[in-house]
């Protein structure tokens, strides 16, 4: 039998960025209420070198209503979490997850009828 051959040392392991357990309860705490209203009805979630998206779909064969985005590089600058439109455009960026995802919840406010 032979050792394992161990990680090698000076190269360093995949960066890739991930939401964490706390980012995906707060997102999927919304995702939960806006399927419940009947506005959502499938995600997807893709992990890159520098950035984490977390994409929101009507229905599955269309392209994402809405992006939220973790890219850590703009922590210092813009903040860390951005939720963009379908259109591309930057609907609110910041470093408080919470306070992003508020944009969308606006959206589940509605008149009664």
């Amino acid at each position: 039998m032979e050792a394992p051959t161990p990680f090698p040392t000076g190269q360093r392991m995949s960066e890739d960025v991930f939401f964490d357990r706390r980012e995906l309860g707060e997102i999927l705490r919304l995702y939960g209420k806006m399927v419940a209203a009947g506005e959502w009805r499938d995600y997807g979630i893709s992990t890159l070198r520098d950035l984490a998206v977390f994409c929101v779909f009507r229905r599955t064969a269309e392209n994402p209503l809405y992006r939220i985005e973790k890219r850590p590089r703009l922590r210092a600058k813009q903040g860390i979490y951005a939720v963009v439109g379908m259109d591309g455009h930057v609907l609110r960026r910041g470093h408080d997850l919470a306070a992003v995802l508020k944009v969308l919840e606006r959206k589940l406010i509605r008149p009664i009828d």
